[in-house]
């Protein structure tokens, strides 16, 4: 090569992936290079060198000179490793771009020598490598396609060009030679080995030669142990014991099938096989082995390296640390197939003797469970007198029921102090049904035993549909019937439970049921939100037709002279009178839309739980919208402390759940709620043969112009000032932005605040790529005489709708907020009846109490930061008594926030199953530089 033009700062980004690379080794690895060329004679942009490459020549070859743009290594591996996956890549570039993906996992696992190259200089190189590393190396170079190693060897004579095994090698030892090299490598490698200039070690060429001869040139060694050796092993005369032997094995990295003791190799029985320069380095590989682990320098003071007496702590290292340290440098070791390896420990929790075994008594009990910890080999407990026994070994290896058994020390210290203190009935419920506890601050495994174990079925056993009680005037449907009869086994077992079935399922008929079936002389408090008390007296006259209903709301209101049956209140007058309320015995309370005490700091939460009673059940169809912390309000008011303390289950569920860190903290959460929690959802398969179909479909739309430019410009003017911000400062600018570009999604005229007159109603569409589908999609259901709701979270592009359409003669009514009642009474019913086909309705004023079957269209025209209220205003439409198919239509404009937040949206739906919600002031939380890709405009290509 030679230079073309002065130095040019290459621009890797602009590097076309179309050209070919190739490896260009140096003398000092670390300073070889890869060039691009174009194989079909074309100039690569920002070319900075020529390059000598073999081309096809008729029937033959030649050397051809070609303008090429040469990168180190540090500038060329992003670049390789992005066209490895780039189907636009040229082959030898995608080819070397694997080479380079191997090259980073070599270093990622620490597979780094430090050698010395020809001429005396440090260079790190890649190795050692296992058999699997040589084989995909082997794989990669048969794979390389010419391009990828046309630049000849240097010499006269025939042209020769490299060969793409070893070109590769060479590649594989210069990222290993250039990644190292950071400011912190003196600190780890010396000097010589961390700075980029060559250092020249002449004193070190014995120590390189050690290094370069054994774990990758030909052999590596494995220890396999034997215990059948067990005792018959004194180095030192004296009686002294051993725990056994470790055999010293040979393994051939060129043939993996090849594996002799070292006793053979030794005696020269395998130098065929395995060549003359074996034994020399089978001998480096024990000696490097033993930096690694000392008890292994022992071997090199035998005549034959191929047995290790080891004492009972030299077994129990191995067992504990030595093993993995060894097999990171390449050492394996092989345990006897005969030896038990599943001697396990549990916490084991039992009531005491006697206990009962239903939940009432059980709860009642002021008894302390035992909480212990049980050993089992294979699954099988251990005796007491077998694990006082393993109590008293000293030693890694125990004889066990006829067999050896590997024992970890920290297995016998348990067997050495097992009691593990008292739990009480709620916290032994946790345990048992989550299968874990806490222990010395350690997540253990936790097993359930007698009356504790029987009670933990009874709560996760399948429940059967219960029988519908006498005097109740319906007829349940089957998940109806499964709610009755899991209502019903909670209650009477003394603990509570929350109905979380989505919005329209009858959750209000299977309560009613549920005081039938109880029977009990006490009245059921229920407390729900204003709106609902007469839904609720009319759903009881007419269910249980007959059983007293009063309401305790108004100036009026009185408990005295009750018989039982149901006494409604809302949770204002809850509050208000809680001390009354507490004074009456209650055979139940529940908690309608129970997300209203989701706060269990709130007022109203505090009040709730001041009232007795020994059944309490939660309704709501959203148990979480924005945290983990509302479902540890409701369910420990249904079963107060089931979860712990709030800050306890903050530390230990809900920060991983949320944060999406622990799978296994996901399984843990669901597996000690489930039982506690009846979620049914319009999806499921019980419950689908009950409803129409509902299909769900995002429209992308396309901002306009005018939206477009309002868009960035916003982006760029409030990225200034946030950047500049801290605090709740900060965290207000950024709602302000999401909020800004939400109306501009919407429509100009929402953002800048016109006030559009009649006149140009009919222009509207021509400003925003959403008004415009709309007119499309509700040309096409009113053509079929269909209906639809359209709900926005923008009273004032509610008004710009409502206005638009009926400008353009569409019959339609606006609901909101500050609608009155008899108006909006008067709205459903227009609606319901098909006089009016379409219905405007703000999302929150909206979102639930509605019945409006009518429509077979719900159009979200924007998007809420939380699924599940979407998915409470579609229920005003899907729910028990549609009969139609229900088409939801949700439209996102592309490559804005909505666009990224219709993506999130999923990601929460998806958790939300296991019980999670986050909010919109999650995003407030973003660094400058995510809420900045989270909001920029992007082009659709």
């Amino acid at each position: 090569m030679s230079d073309m033009t002065a130095t040019v700062e290459p621009r890797v980004e602009s590097v076309p992936v179309r050209l070919a690379a190739v490896f260009l080794p140096a003398p000092l690895p670390r300073e070889g290079r890869m060039a691009f060329w174009d194989p079909q004679d074309g100039q690569p942009p920002l070319a900075d060198t020529e390059l000598t490459v073999v081309r096809r020549h008729g029937a033959g070859v030649r050397r051809r000179t070609t303008p090429a743009l040469s990168l180190t290594l540090g500038e060329a591996l992003p670049l390789l490793v992005r066209a490895r996956r780039d189907p636009a890549a040229h082959p030898a570039t995608a080819c070397w771009g694997a080479a380079a993906l191997h090259a980073l996992r070599l270093t990622a696992r620490g597979r780094l020598l430090p050698g010395l190259t020809a001429t005396g200089h440090d260079a790190w190189r890649a190795g050692p490598l296992d058999p699997d590393d040589i084989a995909h190396l082997r794989a990669l170079a048969a794979a390389l396609p010419y391009e990828g190693h046309a630049v000849p060897l240097p010499g006269p004579g025939a042209i020769r060009l490299p060969e793409p095994e070893a070109l590769m090698r060479a590649f594989l030892d210069a990222v290993a030679d250039t990644l190292p090299r950071t400011p912190a490598a003196p600190y780890a490698s010396g000097k010589p080995f961390a700075a980029r200039e060559p250092q020249r070690l002449p004193d070190a060429a014995d120590w390189a030669a050690e290094v370069a001869a054994g774990m990758d040139a030909g052999v590596r060694i494995s220890l396999r142990l034997d215990l059948s050796a067990y005792n018959l092993f004194d180095d030192e005369g004296d009686g002294a014991r051993h725990a056994g032997a470790a055999i010293v094995q040979v393994h051939s990295l060129a043939d993996p099938t090849l594996v002799v003791d070292a006793a053979a190799l030794w005696a020269g029985d395998a130098d065929v096989a395995f060549g003359p320069r074996a034994r020399v380095d089978a001998a480096l590989a024990v000696r490097r082995a033993a930096r690694v682990w000392p008890p292994l320098d022992r071997l090199s003071e035998q005549d034959v390296p191929d047995v290790l007496a080891l004492s009972d702590e030299e077994l129990g290292d191995l067992l504990g640390m030595a093993a993995p340290r060894l097999a990171a440098a390449g050492v394996a070791v092989h345990w006897p197939r005969d030896l038990a390896h599943d001697l396990t420990a549990a916490a084991v929790v039992r009531p005491a003797p006697g206990s009962a075994t239903d939940g009432t008594g059980f709860f009642e009990s002021e008894e302390l469970l035992q909480f212990r910890w049980q050993l089992a080999i294979g699954g099988d407990p251990l005796s007491e007198a077998e694990m006082d026994a393993l109590a008293e070994a000293h030693r890694p290896v125990v004889r066990l029921r006829d067999q050896w058994v590997l024992v970890d020390p920290a297995l016998v210290r348990k067997a050495r102090k097992r009691e593990l203190g008292l739990l009480d009935p709620v916290d032994a419920l946790s345990v048992a049904l989550t299968g874990s506890a806490e222990v010395d601050g350690e997540t253990v495994e936790a097993v359930p035993a007698g009356a504790l174990a029987t009670l933990r079925d009874r709560l996760t056993a399948g429940i059967r549909p219960a029988e519908p009680p006498a005097g109740l005037h319906a007829t349940l449907r089957d998940y109806q019937l499964r709610g009755l009869a899991w209502l019903d086994l909670m209650t009477s077992l003394g603990l509570g439970g929350c109905l979380a079935d989505d919005m329209g399922l009858g959750k209000t008929i299977t309560v009613i049921a549920l005081h039938l079936r109880r029977a009990h002389s006490e009245p059921t408090l229920v407390v729900c939100p204003a709106s609902l008390l007469g839904n609720w007296q009319r759903e009881i006259t007419r269910f249980a037709p007959g059983v007293p209903v009063r309401r305790f709301h108004g100036p009026d209101r009185t408990l005295d002279d009750l018989d039982g049956g149901f006494v409604l209140t809302t949770y204002g007058t809850m509050r208000s009178a809680a001390a009354r309320l507490a004074e009456q015995p209650w055979g139940m309370v529940v908690a309608d839309e129970a997300q209203h005490v989701k706060n269990p700091y709130s007022a109203t939460a505090k009040a709730l739980r001041t009232i007795p009673s020994p059944a309490r059940v939660a309704l709501t169809g959203t148990p979480v919208e924005n945290n983990l912390s509302e479902l540890w309000a409701l369910l420990d008011w249904t079963t107060p402390g089931l979860l712990g303390p709030l800050k306890s289950f903050r530390a230990r569920h809900a920060r991983a759940v949320e944060n999406g860190e622990d799978d296994e903290a996901v399984t843990r959460l669901a597996r000690l709620v489930r039982p506690f929690l009846l979620r049914r959802k319009k999806s499921d398969p019980g419950i689908v043969p009950e409803l129409p179909p509902k299909t769900e479909t995002d429209h992308p739309v396309p901002l306009t112009r005018e939206q477009a430019a309002l868009y960035e410009a916003v982006v760029r003017e409030s990225m200034l000032a946030i950047e500049t911000a801290e605090g709740i400062a900060r965290r207000g600018l950024v709602l302000k932005l999401l909020s800004a570009l939400k109306q501009i999604c919407d429509h100009p005229a929402l953002y800048l605040k016109e006030d559009v007159p009649p006149s140009a109603l009919d222009r509207l569409p021509a400003r925003s790529g959403k008004m415009a589908l709309l007119d499309e999609l509700l040309d096409t259901l009113l053509a079929e005489d269909g209906s639809a709701l359209v709900f926005t979270q923008y009273v004032g592009m509610a008004r710009l709708i409502t206005a638009h359409l009926a400008a353009r003669a569409v019959p339609v009514d606006l609901l909101h907020g500050g609608t009155p009642v008899p108006e909006r009474e008067r709205m459903v019913d227009r609606f319901q009846s098909g006089a009016t086909p379409v219905l405007v309705l703000s999302l929150k004023a909206a979102g639930t109490g509605l019945n409006l079957t009518r429509a077979g269209h719900v159009v979200h025209f924007d998007r809420w930061w939380n699924p599940a209220v979407e998915e409470q205003a579609t229920d005003r439409a899907y729910r028990i008594g549609q009969t139609q198919p229900v088409q939801v239509h949700r439209l996102i404009t592309e490559g804005t926030v909505e666009d990224r937040i219709a993506e999130m949206l999923e990601a929460k739906r998806a958790l939300a199953d296991a019980i999670l919600g986050s909010g919109e002031s999650a995003l407030t939380e973003l660094g400058d530089r995510e809420l900045s890709d989270l909001v920029s405009l992007r082009r659709p290509t």
